[in-house]
């Protein structure tokens, strides 16, 4: 009905009949999603939960992960933790700074007829396969970085995170070189990210600095990065996050060690992900598969853990000081 009493338009009742349907398939997808998760998370807990009840050992603090016997399970995850945290970081740390850089680059410092094929290169590296990567740094780069780690092992040895690990440095098996192919692996994700976020800095804001006598840096400084923090915070989580996730890279790379962890980047070992693949093929019997599973829901938590500190660190960022 209009205002007078009368019927309302034709044109004003499809809208609103339009405006129902959309908010009920928007409203329905979002919920699919979190279904989803849910029961995802449901499924992983469920098959994990009679494994964990006939491990025995301490699931959070053993280094053995031995499920050759049904009847004898003996599973933690210390070390899984330990390397896949300490690889992931490593990549995180490497590859910030890098992207920061080549997104000031490509949106304020190159020129127009540099910034497509540059954007493009970079992020063409997204398109390279995990098993290409792999092979790449541990046939390639693995033998150029051998001295480099030697050098931080004899120089800043007395520091645990560069003393001596679990498997040798000769053949660049360790954490150091996994970390590295990490940081190239995000570093696409996080510059396109970041690059975009930049992007969206309000140009009055960028004349206006320019206008008031600061330099390009000044600017930058002043405008460019306040306005983005949170989205490069943002982006550098979800970097981490295909960090944490990531498989076959991190299998070809790794060498296998019978010795516990030592947190240091020169160990050896397996990350969650890459341990759960090595033996997927064994998945037969219901116990030892329900190991790797328990393992498996800790990466899942690990991963939600990770978005809630991003979401945190964006959410603080973004509030104006």
């Amino acid at each position: 009905m209009t205002a007078n009493g009368g019927p309302a338009p034709v044109r004003q009742r499809v809208r609103r009949h339009g405006d129902a349907v959309f908010r009920t398939l928007a409203v329905g997808s979002g919920l699919a999603v979190v279904v989803a998760i849910f029961l995802i998370g449901l499924f992983l807990l469920i098959q994990a939960v009679p494994s964990l009840a006939a491990n025995e050992a301490n699931f959070l603090t053993s280094p053995l992960f031995n499920t050759n016997d049904p009847d004898n399970l003996m599973f933690g995850i210390r070390d899984l933790l330990i390397v896949t945290v300490f690889s992931s970081m490593l990549a995180l740390v490497l590859a910030m700074p890098l992207a920061l850089g080549i997104a000031l680059f490509l949106t304020h410092y190159a020129p127009p007829v540099l910034q497509r094929p540059f954007a493009y290169l970079v992020d063409l590296l997204a398109a390279v396969p995990s098993i290409v990567f792999g092979l790449w740094g541990i046939r390639v780069l693995a033998p150029e970085l051998e001295p480099v780690a030697n050098w931080l092992n004899q120089t800043l040895g007395w520091i645990p995170l560069f003393s001596e690990g679990n498997v040798s440095i000769a053949g660049g098996g360790t954490i150091f070189t996994a970390g590295i192919v990490l940081a190239v692996m995000i570093l696409p994700i996080v510059t396109a990210v970041t690059r975009e976020v930049f992007r969206q800095t309000p140009i009055m804001q960028i004349e206006g600095a320019l206008a008031l006598g600061a330099t390009r840096w000044e600017m930058i400084k002043t405008t460019v990065l306040p306005f983005g923090r949170s989205g490069y915070m943002a982006a550098s989580m979800l970097g981490l996050g295909r960090a944490l996730g990531e498989t076959v890279a991190v299998l070809v790379i790794l060498r296998a060690s019978t010795s516990p962890a030592t947190f240091s980047f020169f160990d050896g070992g397996y990350t969650f992900a890459s341990k759960i693949a090595s033996a997927a093929s064994e998945f037969s019997q219901p116990l030892p598969t329900g190991a790797y599973i328990a393992a498996g829901l800790v990466l899942f938590v690990l991963t939600f853990v990770v978005n809630a500190i991003a979401r945190a660190i964006a959410g603080g960022k973004a509030r104006p000081e």
